[in-house]
C-alpha cells in the first residue's frame, strides 16, 4: 500500500537530503565535519526510514542511493566531450627547464606562472553532471557511473549556485594508504586474494561488476581539471578551474598551488619529495599546468600529449629483479626473519641488495622461491621488500625454501608460538645473534645512548667473550676496550665517558633499553608513569597490566613473564648496583590544557615544526596521553 504524501514529509525528506549533502561536504572536501558520526547516522537513519515509508519520492542523487544495481555484463561505452589525454614525463629538473624555455619562446613570454599538484597513483575518471547531477562518467570504452556513485567523497549534486547545465570534471580515483593495509589485511584474514599496491586496489574496486563490493572498499576521489562546462562563466586560468570545481563540492588536492616560475617549479618538487611518505595517498610525481587557458591554446597538443603540461616523476618505487638466494637473520628477541639476496637493482632512490622476506607464511603466501623474478619495493625510509613473483619467467628448479629447523647462529631448536607467524630461537643469552641484538638495542640513542658503542664494537666485544649480557657493558675496563680493533687508549677512554655518562637516565629509558618484548619506547614511558618504582613495576600481574590503556594480554603476558625469569633479575640487580639510577618523577599533577585532559593521542607523518617525539613531549607537558597506535581503548 503506497502512503498518502503530505507537503511536510516532502519539505522533511528535502531538508535531510540537503542535511546529509552538506554534512557530506563538510567531511569529505573540507576535511572539517561539524557533527559527530553519530549523530550523521541518525540524519542517514531517518532519511532511509522516510524513504522505505514513501519509496515513491526515492530519486538517484539522494545520499541512500550511492549504491545502485549490479551493473550489466555488457559494459556501456562512454565518450568524452573533450579528449582524457596523457602527460609527458621528465626525470630530472633539467627537463623541466627545457620544458619551461620551450613554451617561453612559443609564447613570447619571459615567466610563465604554473599550476603544481602531486600526481597521484591511482585511476583517472571523467564526472559529468548535466543539471547538477551525475549523468556518467569513466574512461573512454568504460561507463563505470553506477560504481563511482558508491565514492563518499564525490557529491551526488553540485553544491553551489548557479549550476552550469553541464559539468565535466577530471580526476583521480585512489585507494588511501591505510585503507589498502586495512583491506589486505581483512584480505589475508579471509585467505582472500591481496592486491599488489593501493593503484591496482582503487582499478580493481572500481572495475567490479558489483557496486555493493565497490561500496565496501576505502576508495577517495581528487579531481585535478575541467573537461566541459556550459551555462556558466568559464575560468581564464586552471587556478581559477580549480576553485570552481572546490566552490561545486568536489575534492581537490589540498597541495595543488600556483606558482610564479620554474624556479618555484622546482623548489615545490623538492618540498612534497620529502613530505611523500606523510601523505596518506600514494603520488608518483608532480603534476605541472601552464596556469593561463588562452596560453594553453596557443601552446596546443602533440600526438595525445599536451604541450603545455608535464609530469615530473619521482625515482621509482617498485622495480624488477632476481633472488639469488634467502638467508636467515636473528633477532634481539630470537625472531627469525629470512632476508632475500637479490641482484643488485636502483629503487626508491638507492641501490639494494638485501630485502626482507619478513616469515616463512609470507614467503608461502607469495610462493617466492630462489631464482624468481621478483618485484621489489622500497618507498622512503621503508625496508625493501618483496611486492610480487613475476611466474611468467620462473625457470624450471627454482627452489622452494624450507625454514630452519636449528637457529643458524647458535643451532638452539627454533618453535612457532601458535597464532604467531614469527618462528624464534629458544636459545635466549645464549645465542650470540640475541647477545648481539640485546646490546646494540640497549647503547641506542632511544635507549642508554652511548654514544660510540655501535655495531662494529659490539660484535667485538661478543666475539671476544667481554661482554655477556647488557649489564657487563659497565664492568668493561679500558685495557679491555683499547686492544679492540681500531680502539686505542685515547678512544677506550672516550668510550668509558659514554658509559659512565650514560648511568644518569630516566625510568622510561631504562624500561625500554631491557628489551621486553613487545614494549617499545611510549610503551616503556606509560609503565613509567604508571608505577611509582621499578619494584613495583616487577611484582605487577596481568590484570592490573591489562588495566592500562595501550597494553593488552599479550603485552601484559610478555611483561610479566620477563620480569620473571631470574635471568632478567640478576641482570637488572647488577645493572642498579653498576651505578644506574633515575630520578624519582614530580608527584606535582599537571595542569592540563583545554582540551588535552584525558585525551589519548596518536602522532605519525611527518610534522613541519617540530619532530614527533617533540610532539609527544609536548602533549603530555599539557596534560595528554600518547599511545602507539588506535585500539578499542
Amino acid at each position: 500500500m503506497v502512503q498518502s504524501i503530505t507537503s511536510s514529509v516532502t519539505k522533511s525528506i528535502d531538508r535531510l537530503r540537503k542535511e546529509i549533502n552538506y554534512h557530506n561536504h563538510r567531511y569529505y572536501v573540507l576535511d572539517d565535519p561539524e557533527v559527530s558520526d553519530s549523530e550523521y547516522d541518525r540524519l542517514m537513519l531517518e532519511l532511509k526510514a522516510l524513504e522505505d515509508k514513501y519509496p515513491q519520492l526515492i530519486v538517484s542523487e539522494s545520499p541512500t542511493q550511492r549504491v545502485g544495481a549490479k551493473l550489466a555484463d555488457d559494459v556501456q561505452k562512454v565518450k568524452h566531450s573533450s579528449p582524457m589525454l596523457s602527460l609527458e614525463n621528465a626525470f630530472d629538473a633539467e627537463d623541466i627547464v627545457k620544458f619551461d624555455k620551450r613554451n617561453r619562446e612559443k609564447l613570447g613570454l619571459d615567466k610563465i606562472s604554473y599550476a603544481v599538484e602531486p600526481k597521484l597513483d591511482g585511476l583517472a575518471v571523467s564526472l559529468r553532471y548535466e543539471k547538477g547531477a551525475t549523468r556518467g562518467d569513466g574512461n573512454v570504452g568504460e561507463d563505470i557511473t553506477h560504481n563511482v556513485r558508491t565514492i563518499p567523497s564525490i557529491p551526488l549534486k553540485l553544491i553551489a549556485e548557479p549550476i552550469p547545465e553541464v559539468f565535466e570534471v577530471r580526476g583521480e580515483v585512489f585507494m588511501p594508504k591505510s585503507g589498502f593495509e586495512r583491506l589486505n589485511r581483512q584480505a589475508a584474514q579471509e585467505g582472500g586474494k591481496l592486491f599488489m599496491n593501493p593503484r591496482n586496489a582503487a582499478a580493481g574496486s572500481l572495475r567490479n561488476d558489483d557496486p555493493k563490493v565497490t561500496a565496501k572498499r576505502p576508495l577517495d576521489f581528487i579531481a585535478y581539471g575541467l573537461g566541459a562546462a556550459q551555462g556558466i562563466k568559464l575560468p581564464t586560468t586552471y587556478g581559477e578551474s580549480i576553485a570552481l570545481i572546490k566552490r561545486l563540492g568536489l575534492p581537490i588536492s589540498p597541495e595543488f598551488k600556483v606558482v610564479n616560475d620554474v624556479d618555484e617549479c622546482i623548489s615545490y618538487f623538492g618540498k612534497l619529495a620529502t613530505k611523500r611518505e606523510s601523505l596518506a595517498y600514494e603520488i608518483d610525481g608532480i603534476v605541472y599546468k601552464v596556469n593561463d587557458l588562452k596560453s594553453q591554446e596557443k601552446l596546443g597538443y602533440v600526438s595525445r600529449a599536451p604541450r603545455w603540461a608535464i609530469a615530473f616523476k619521482f625515482p621509482a618505487q617498485e622495480e624488477t629483479t632476481v633472488l639469488l638466494a634467502i638467508e636467515v637473520q636473528v633477532g634481539r628477541t630470537g625472531a627469525l626473519t629470512p632476508v632475500a639476496k637479490v641482484e643488485p637493482v636502483f629503487v626508491g632512490g638507492v641501490t639494494i641488495s638485501n630485502v626482507t622476506l619478513h616469515n616463512q607464511d609470507e614467503i608461502e603466501r607469495k610462493d617466492i622461491r630462489i631464482g624468481d623474478t621478483v618485484v621489489v619495493r622500497r618507498a622512503g625510509d621503508v625496508i625493501p621488500q618483496v611486492v610480487s613473483v613475476i611466474k611468467g619467467k620462473r625457470k624450471k628448479g627454482a627452489l622452494k625454501f624450507k625454514f630452519p629447523q636449528n637457529c643458524p647462529e647458535c643451532g638452539s631448536e627454533v618453535i612457532q608460538t601458535p597464532g604467531e607467524a614469527v618462528v624464534r630461537c629458544t636459545g635466549g643469552s645464549s645465542c650470540p645473534a640475541q647477545r648481539r641484538e640485546a646490546l646494540k638495542h640497549f647503547s641506542s640513542r632511544r635507549a642508554m645512548n652511548i654514544e660510540g658503542l655501535g655495531e662494529k664494537i659490539v660484535t667485538q666485544l661478543e666475539s671476544c667473550g667481554l661482554v655477556a649480557d647488557i649489564a657487563d657493558i659497565y664492568q668493561l675496563t679500558k685495557e679491555q676496550i683499547a686492544s679492540l680493533e681500531r680502539m686505542g687508549a685515547k678512544s677506550a677512554e672516550n668510550l668509558l665517558n659514554e658509559i659512565e655518562k650514560s648511568k644518569d637516565t630516566s625510568f622510561g629509558k631504562f624500561l625500554y633499553a631491557l628489551g621486553i618484548r613487545e614494549v617499545g619506547e611510549s610503551t616503556a614511558q606509560l609503565l613509567a608513569e604508571t608505577f611509582t618504582s621499578l619494584e613495583e613495576l616487577m611484582e605487577a600481574d596481568t590484570e592490573s597490566l591489562v588495566a592500562i590503556n595501550d597494553i593488552g594480554p599479550v603485552m601484559a603476558e610478555n611483561i610479566v613473564s620477563f620480569f620473571k625469569q631470574s635471568r632478567n633479575k640478576q641482570i637488572i640487580k647488577k645493572l642498579i648496583l653498576s651505578g644506574i639510577r633515575w630520578e624519582v618523577s614530580d608527584t606535582k599533577p599537571v595542569t592540563p590544557l583545554s582540551g588535552f585532559a584525558d585525551k589519548v593521542f596518536v602522532v605519525t607523518g611527518t610534522l613541519s615544526d617540530m619532530t614527533r617525539d617533540e610532539a609527544k613531549d609536548r602533549i603530555k607537558q599539557a596534560g595528554g596521553k600518547v599511545t602507539n597506535s588506535v585500539s578499542k581503548k
